[in-house]
This record gives C-alpha cells, structure tokens and sequence, in this order.
C-alpha cells in the first residue's frame, strides 16, 4: 500500500474539536432564537403596545443597518482580539440586548434594542467561521461549517415554541428574559472550556497534529478591494440575485407569523406548529437545493447549466406564494410559504455557490462580504417600504406576496443572460464585461 497523505487514514486520538463545534451551534441556535423571537411574538406586543405596520417597518430596518454594521466590525475586532474573547463579547451583545426587549415600551425602545442586538449578532458568523478554521484542516471545514450553520435552521424552529409556551405563562417579557439569560450561561461555558488549540489542555499531541496537518498547505491569500470586485461577472450575478430575493427573504422572517395571525386569526399557541412546518420545509430546501446542482453535473449537464436549472427550479417553486393570501385554509398558506421559503434556501446554496464558480478564489469572500452588507441594507429598506403598504392596505398582504412571486424569476432570467455558456473562468478572463 502506498504511503498516505499527512493527517489522512486513521482518525486522531482525540476529538475536542468537535466539542467546540458543538459550542458554535448551540450559539448560533441562541442567535437565531434572539432574532426570531420579536416576529413570532409582534402580534402579542403590537396589540399591547399599539405600532402600527410602519413603526415595524422601522424597527427591522433598525435591525438591518446594524447588523450590517457589525458583521464587518465585530470580525475585524475579533482578528484583533481573538476568537475567544471576539465571540464572547459578541454574545454579550447581543443576549443583554435580547433581554432588554422585555423592558421595552415604545418603538424608539425597540429601535433601540434591535439595533443593539444587530451590532452583536453580526460577529457571530465571522467569528465561528474563524473558530472553524482554527480548529480543523481544510478538508474538515465544510462539514465543520455545515454542522455550526445548522443551528440558525433550529433557532427558527425553537423561537416559536418558546415564545408560545412562555408567553401563555408568564408574558412576552419573560420570554426575552429567558432567551437573554441563555446567552449569558452560553458565554460562561465558551469561556471556561476555549483556548487555542495548541494552549488547550484536552487536545492531546494527536489531535493536535491533526488539526495542523495542512494549516500551511494553503498559499496566503490576496485580499481584492471591493472596486476591483465589480470587474468580475460572478460579483455581479451575486448582486442582482441578492438584490432582487433577499428582501423577500426579509419579508418572510419579519412578517409571516403576523400574516398568519391578521389572515386566520390564530392565538400564539397555535401559531407555534405553522411555523415549526415551515422552518422544517426550509431545511429541506436548504439541502435539496445543492443536491439537485450536483445530481445534474453528475447527469452531464455543465456547470453553469446545472446551476442555473436549479435556480430556475426553484424560482419556479416559488410563484405559487401569491396564492397564500388569497385562500381560506391555514394549511394551505403555511405549505405555498413553506415552499416558497424552502425554494429560496435551494435557491441561495446555487446563488452562493455560483460566485465560487465563476470567480478566482482569493476574490470570492471579498464578493460575498459585499453582496451580504448590501443584502442587509437592501433588507432594511424594504421592511419600510413593506410597513408603509400594509398600512395603506388595511393589513393585505397581496402585492408583498406578488412582489415575492415574481421576484426570483426575475433574478434567475437575468443571471441566464449574465452567465450563457458553460466555461471556464480564469483570472484574466473573468472580468466582467461592463
């Protein structure tokens, strides 16, 4: 037999690292429950604090500026101050500003909470990713990656549950509390249990070698500047399927449970279970979605054309969504939303991907960073232009829906004109041709 690559063949003798993984999706399951937690109980608060659907719109605008904000300064701070202190400091954030929503009683309050609560929030991604790469070679980082970003699927899944059960028993309030409280316990065991890999008691010789095996095997990597990331094709088919999708995923976080309340006219009990349908719905799409790209390559379709089949799949998937204000059954609004935002995470895994495809690596985070600080303000400004509508409509939720049905055709039309052949795309060649 033939000699094996380093750190291949038999598995290290130690497995801390994935004790950390399991840290960094227990947080990102806290993030998500912190985020989500205000859409599932707004039709409880607005009726008590009484804001109508523009003040909403204000307050998630807040949100999106800010977490736009601190998804670029919390990461540079965490390069400066380690991964360590850089999360915890984050989570601190972010968990002292949930709880304070529960002392809130005013929309300025709320705007304030959640802008807080953005500026944290933003440094939990960054600062994971950094911790994945800290703590596992190249060929683990995927899956390391796929295993902590599932906790922002749970999350969703979780907020609802606990929001119907706290609040029926103890009031909104304390559900903020709560969910605030479990951020701080979090960051007393993040800070008990984390040290770099090589200072950490628990990682023996073994595993160490391991998580090393090819920390130098990567060159440095060139940072691009964002100017010089819109002479590439791939920048832009990033933006325009952002831009014209992202907002309605937006949309969806930020408005459906009050939908589903105005239209059915449902308690925060029963609320609980649509919701749960939907988040499940959503993973599935999140995994099928890459699935069907590769199942289509591995057909004989070329790259672009199996990524651009499935994008239009799931466009397709999502027209449908237009129906769900129109029909008199709960079910039947909670599967059409549930496709519709089960096809938008297909439709983002092959949007994502696509950079990758098209564009030399050393520019692809430069691209994606660009394309998520623009989704988020995008995100922001559409959350007002979506409260204004509902107030002038009386609470209908048809043109949003519309707008929602239509717009991921859209995208996927022009991002086949943008990207027609199916070739391959070197550093001289992927300029964007504007």
């Amino acid at each position: 037999m033939g000699s094996k690559p380093p750190g291949q063949g038999m598995a290290p003798a130690g497995n801390y690292r994935w004790f950390i993984i399991g840290l960094l999706f227990v947080i990102t399951t806290i993030n998500y429950m912190d985020r989500n937690l205000l859409a599932v109980l707004k039709p409880t608060v607005q009726g008590e604090l009484q804001f109508n659907e523009s003040e909403y719109g204000n307050i998630v605008f807040a949100f999106s500026m800010a977490y736009a904000a601190g998804y670029a300064g919390m990461g540079a701070f965490t390069d400066k101050v380690g991964v360590r202190w850089g999360l915890a400091i984050a989570a601190m954030i972010w968990s002292a500003a949930s709880a304070s929503h529960g002392l809130v009683t005013s929309v300025s309050g709320f705007i304030l909470a959640r802008v807080m609560l953005g500026l944290g929030e933003g440094g939990n991604f960054p600062t994971c990713i950094k911790s994945v790469a800290t703590w596992f070679p190249v060929r683990d980082r995927a899956l390391a990656t796929g295993i902590f970003n599932s906790g922002s699927n749970i999350g969703g899944l979780l907020a609802p549950l606990i929001a119907a059960f706290v609040t029926v028993h103890w009031g909104w309030q304390t559900a903020f509390y709560i969910t605030g409280l479990v951020g701080f316990v979090w960051v007393a065991v993040w800070l008990a249990t984390y040290r770099a890999p090589e200072e950490h008691p628990k990682v023996n010789p073994a595993e160490l070698r391991y998580i090393q095996s090819d920390h130098d095997v990567a060159p440095p990597s060139r940072k691009v500047p964002w100017s010089h990331l819109l002479r590439y094709p791939g920048t832009w088919v990033y933006l325009v399927g952002g831009i014209l999708t992202n907002p309605v995923w937006w949309f969806y976080n930020n408005w459906v449970p009050s939908f589903l309340f105005s239209k059915f006219h449902v308690n925060l009990m029963a609320l609980g279970l649509p919701l749960v349908v939907i988040y499940l719905m959503t993973d599935v799409g999140s995994i099928g979605g890459g699935w069907l790209s590769g199942r289509l390559m591995r057909s004989g379709f070329g790259v672009f054309t199996a990524r651009k089949l499935a994008l239009l799949a799931c466009a397709l998937c999502t027209v449908p969504v237009f129906l769900a204000p129109m029909t008199e059954q709960i079910w039947v609004a909670v599967l059409l939303i549930g496709l519709a935002m089960a096809a938008h995470q297909g439709f983002s895994a092959n949007l994502f991907t696509l950079v990758s495809d098209t564009m030399p690596k050393e520019a692809v985070a430069g691209a994606v960073g660009l394309g998520g600080c623009i989704s988020s303000i995008l995100g922001g400004f559409s959350a007002v232009v979506v409260g204004h509508v509902l107030d002038a409509t009386n609470n209908n939720y048809t043109l949003v829906f519309f707008v929602g049905a239509g717009a991921y055709v859209v995208a996927v039309t022009l991002i086949h004109f943008m990207l027609p052949k199916d070739k391959a795309v070197s550093l001289a060649g992927a300029r964007a041709r504007v």
